[in-house]
């Protein structure tokens, strides 16, 4: 490399090749007195005054020198200017070839004076001494080396020449090469130099730069030796894990910086166990990421990278907001946003911790609750008391199940797992009283609820845990306490299994006679109360099954239902009924029941006029029978479809009306114009005038919002005339005058009775 000139060097080279002049005060004392007494001594020999002289010019010039060096000393670098430099070289320059120029004139005055070896030797001695320490001295100034071998050797070489000895002037000729070695020399040691201060500068522009960059990261970074101790630790790391002073924590073993380094930081007196083993695998290897938790406000996550030549560089973040997002998301997944209970998927996995934990189980049991009516209370008093409601009972229920595992599934059901230690009968005993104590009165916001339970129990074996086998058991034991009225537990037998298995059964062969048209159709007369003539007929379906004879509707309609097939039946009977009643005399109606399906869609709509359209019959002679429980669901939906409906002439009637929940409030809001008075209000009214009483109750109701008025149920004669005495009613329905029928034997029916002759007004509802 060739070392530019000193003006085209950059300033701070420049400076320290400088500096590195000025940095020889104690050789110039050592050299300086030299000089003095060597020549003093020949002083001494010669009584030569020159030699006076020369020692003079030595001290002189030695002061002037060391006040030189102590003014460069105390000048302030980093206000130097290219300029300022320049003129410190110079100066230096001027005292460092003052100093040859004297020795240089002495040894040529020597050589040229004396022939006296002892004054010869000790003058060119002295001088070359100087000269061999010149590069070692001076080599930071190319000016300064090459004045000071010139100042020095010109003299020299001159004297020696003016001696006119031949030996001395080839001898002194020797100097020219000398010079040029020296020269050389001194170029080398400051290429050398230049190369190390721009190295120096640029590795300094670099370290600069790596710990800027190192200190503005967002991650936190620590470099570990392979004895894992700190070697670089970045301002973010200290930071996060409270450690304080980066600089403090170079060559500190993490785990002791960590746990004792400063005050304040994250971990206590021991790093919790969790903790130390990630950080372990960490830094051997075995774990290439992990999240570590050390407080609440303070989660981290790490990833480590093996060195080459051995150690570990730990880099992490702060996470806390990630895994707060994530706690919640899976606080969401696992428990119910209304109760705060688990939901199915999370409390099986609770069970299956309970049942690792616990070793000494002696007996599990399960408990489904499910609440009896809570539709009603949706309906009634809104959604939002039904949340309250619901929150209410998974309040009572984890207070009274203290201990156990308790969670909320679906809708109105809640779920207990318990266990005990000292039996399955104890433990039954203990489900027996939360499912008792959890009935009761409930108070919210001045409401009153009165709420009971149907529930579903089983032991459990806690050594085959099959949260599924055991929700379906529990699903038919809480079957059996709905189907017995609700309000009861019921435990899990396995006939229940059997019913169940045999009601898949039906189920399948009940959508087959459905796709296949095997069901069939029997009309119920609905007369008028003396009997003279038939005014309309309800369309029942029949199912005859191949293997096991007539399925009552009450089980396969529910069925039916239950499996979402519902509406298919409707369609099929209408359909049938409206071509089997096409055939009927004018005056003469069919009524066909619909489920609670076709009220949820407009479905029905298109369905009864393909009906109507196919069989020719008329819409006012079409009757379609709703329960007041198939409008609780969605009860604006079902309002318009009925509208709709009636708008197309087809009568609706209300079917078992006083069984539901609130019938008089159906009667003034719905589109209707028949209520079909349930057969248990006539049961005991020959025996019981209270019955009488609320029948005639019922009537008159009806009869003030010009409802016509059909009684169900009426099987015997003094039924009959006690309805007719108090005219309750405008048609009877009921086995004192016909069961049902099929359409042939209607047929039939109805021309015996035309045939009679028994008139009537015709009824028109």
């Amino acid at each position: 490399m060739k070392v530019r000139n000193t003006i085209a060097t950059p300033k701070e080279v420049q400076l320290s090749l400088v500096s590195s002049l000025f940095d020889n005060s104690s050789t110039l004392l050592k050299g300086m007195v030299v000089h003095i007494l060597a020549y003093a001594v020949v002083f001494h020999k010669t009584g030569d005054p020159i030699y006076l002289l020369v020692s003079l010019a030595f001290m002189i010039v030695f002061a002037s020198r060391i006040l030189l060096f102590r003014r460069f000393a105390r000048a302030d670098k980093s206000t130097l200017t290219v300029a300022d430099i320049r003129r410190w070289e110079i100066r230096y320059v001027i005292g460092a070839a003052s100093t040859a120029a004297v020795l240089g004139i002495g040894c040529g005055y020597s050589i040229f004076v004396y022939e006296d070896t002892f004054v010869e030797l000790a003058s060119v001695a002295v001088a070359m001494a100087s000269m061999v320490s010149v590069v070692g001295r001076n080599y930071g100034s190319r000016l300064a080396v090459n004045l000071q071998t010139f100042a020095c050797c010109a003299p020299i070489i001159v004297g020696a020449f003016l001696a006119n000895d031949p030996y001395k002037a080839v001898l002194s000729a020797m100097l020219i090469p000398f010079m040029l070695t020296t020269e050389a020399m001194a170029k080398s040691l400051r290429e050398f130099l230049h190369e190390n201060v721009v190295a120096s500068r640029d590795m300094k522009t670099i370290a600069d730069r790596f710990d800027t960059a190192l200190n503005n990261m967002t991650h936190g970074l620590i470099m570990l030796d392979t004895e894992n101790r700190i070697q670089v630790i970045n301002r973010k790391a200290c930071e996060l894990l409270h450690l304080g002073e980066r600089n403090r924590l170079k060559g500190y073993d993490l785990d002791v910086a960590l746990r004792y380094g400063v005050r304040h930081t994250v971990v206590g007196g021991s790093l919790p166990g969790m903790i130390q083993r990630q950080l372990t695998q960490l830094m051997d290897g075995s774990l290439s990421r992990a999240v570590m938790t050390f407080s609440d406000d303070l989660v981290l996550e790490f990833s480590a990278s093996r060195r080459p030549e051995g150690g570990v560089v730990l880099i992490f973040e702060d996470v806390t907001a990630r895994a707060s997002a994530e706690r919640k998301i899976l606080h969401m997944v696992r428990y119910d946003s209304l109760t705060g209970l688990p939901q199915r998927n999370h409390f099986a996995e609770l069970v299956a911790e309970r049942v690792s934990e616990q070793e000494d189980i002696a007996a599990a049991a399960l408990l489904l609750l499910d609440v009896d009516g809570f539709r009603h209370v949706n309906d009634t008093k809104g959604y939002t008391a039904g949340d309250r409601l619901l929150v209410a009972i998974g309040q009572r229920l984890q207070q009274l199940a203290h201990g156990e595992v308790v969670g909320h599934l679906v809708g109105d059901q809640f779920i207990v797992f318990g266990t005990n230690r000292d039996g399955l009968d104890s433990l039954i005993e203990r489900l027996r009283r939360i499912h008792a104590d959890l009935c009761g009165a409930y108070e919210l916001d001045g409401m009153s609820f009165r709420v009971s339970f149907s529930a579903g129990c089983m032991a459990v074996d806690p050594a085959v845990a099959s949260m599924e086998e055991w929700q379906i058991k529990l699903d038919l034991a809480l079957f059996e306490s709905k189907s017995r009225g609700g309000g009861r537990l019921t435990f899990f037998a396995e006939e229940m299994d059997a019913r169940y298995v045999e009601r898949q059964r039906l189920q399948d062969d009940l959508r087959d006679a459905i796709e296949n048209g095997a069901l069939s159709v029997a009309y119920q007369p609905m007369f008028l109360p003396d009997g003279s003539r038939i005014a309309c007929c309800e369309a029942l379906a029949r199912w005859i099954h191949p293997t096991k004879g007539s399925i009552p509707p009450n089980i396969f309609i529910p069925l039916a239902e239950d499996m979402g097939i519902a509406a298919h039946v409707t369609h099929l009977i209408v359909d049938t009924a409206c071509h089997a009643a096409a055939a009927w005399p004018e005056n003469v109606a069919v009524s066909v029941n619909l489920s609670v399906q076709d009220l949820r869609t407009d479905t029905i709509l298109q369905v009864v006029r393909d009906a109507l359209s196919r069989s020719g019959l008329s819409a006012s002679r079409l009757h379609l029978e709703i329960t007041e429980t198939s409008l609780i669901e969605e009860l604006a939906t079902a309002r318009s479809i009925l509208e709709a409906l009636r708008a197309m002439g087809i009568t609706i009637a209300i079917d078992d009306f006083g069984t539901g929940f609130s019938s008089l409030s159906y009667l003034d809001s719905l589109p209707a114009d028949v209520v079909k008075i349930d057969r248990s209000f006539v049961r005991n009214i020959t025996g019981d005038s209270r019955r009488l009483k609320l029948l005639e109750g019922i009537v008159n109701l009806s009869r003030q919002l010009d409802l016509k008025i059909v009684i169900e149920g009426v099987e015997s004669k003094e039924q009959l005339a006690l309805i007719n005495q108090h005219r309750c009613a405008d048609l009877i329905q009921g086995y004192v005058y016909s069961t049902p029928q099929s359409a042939e034997d209607i047929s039939n029916l109805l021309e015996r009775t035309r045939k009679k002759g028994r008139g009537g007004r015709a009824y028109v509802a």
